[in-house]
């Protein structure tokens, strides 16, 4: 199988999954026990990403410059600090590490 035929087998089982989701009548997905288990399912999804990225490398563990940028970041997100502050105070706290030799 070529790359192209799994592209467009998953673009095809993605678009059947969609239209399997317009089928679901409107009563099963606002009751309260889906709806809980969709909130938090995609707050599991996101943290899960957000640890991937910043711990992994391969199939190693690395703790790098990203750890404490990624700290830094949450605290000003619970500060409700804007986005953009979020993102150069990560940024700037990485690049510091790094310049200063601190991290990998």
């Amino acid at each position: 199988m070529s790359v192209w035929s799994a592209i467009l087998l998953a673009a095809l089982i993605c678009l059947a999954l969609k239209a399997v989701g317009y089928l679901v009548p409107a009563k099963v997905l606002e009751a309260p026990r889906p709806a809980r288990i969709s909130d938090l399912l995609t707050v599991a999804l996101l943290a899960a990403l957000v640890a991937v990225q910043t711990l992994g490398a391969g199939q190693a563990v690395i703790v790098d410059a990203r750890v404490p940028a990624l700290l830094v970041a949450a605290g000003l997100l619970w500060l409700r600090q804007s986005f953009l502050v979020v993102v150069f105070a990560a940024a700037a706290v990485a690049a510091l590490l790094r310049l200063l030799g601190l991290t990998a």
